[in-house]
């Protein structure tokens, strides 16, 4: 099969998907998007208010402030793919419960085989803490990781692994967002090896 209709097969499940409650609250799952062939994947958290009424990721002002920084170092979201750790909202956006990072992440997982990215991207704490945990690396926290690149084996893939802020925080404090910026030159340096 080709990449389009393995990750068609993947949407097709997670719309009709029940292995949570989430389902139950949500609008639209967000499945992801962007290039099937992209060397960079992003990996958020969960869908927001605005991803669940549009069912896409990152179309809220933290969606508008990654654009931006997308755009800062030559990209844009067509180049790129954009995930979730779980692919519908928690309510009220409270924090993914393990029961449903553990129901949800065999989706990205086979997102993941079936794009083969170079570099992963995680933007917060929950999106970092499950990639390091399938690389095998220990997490202490988004704080203490972010801006540092990581050689990693993801998935028996080989990947460069970059940490980062969820942009949605540095929505609301300016210290954040300039180190998300530099996060991004981070970025911008492995785009060029």
């Amino acid at each position: 099969m080709s990449k389009r209709e393995l990750m068609d097969q993947v949407v097709k499940e997670i719309l009709e998907c029940r292995k949570c409650d989430l389902w139950k609250s949500r609008r639209n799952p967000v499945p992801g998007e962007g290039s099937l062939d992209a060397k960079i994947m992003f990996i958020g958290e969960a869908p927001g208010y605005w991803e669940d009424i549009k069912g896409r990721p990152f179309v809220g002002a933290a969606g508008k402030l990654l654009d931006k920084l997308l755009a800062g170092i030559g990209l844009s979201r067509e180049e790129v793919f954009i995930g979730n750790i779980l692919k519908c909202r928690p309510p009220g956006n409270r924090d993914p419960q393990p029961e449903e990072v553990y129901a949800c992440t065999p989706y990205l997982d086979r997102q993941i085989r079936i794009i083969k990215p170079k570099i992963i991207v995680t933007l917060g704490r929950h999106a970092s803490a499950y990639i390091f945990s399938k690389a095998g690396i220990p997490f202490s926290g988004i704080s203490k990781v972010h801006g540092k690149v990581y050689s990693a084996e993801v998935l028996d893939l080989d990947v460069t692994l970059v940490p980062m802020y969820h942009p949605a925080v540095a929505l609301y404090n300016a210290r954040l967002k300039s180190a998300l910026e530099e996060d991004f030159r981070i970025l911008a340096v492995q785009l060029e090896e």
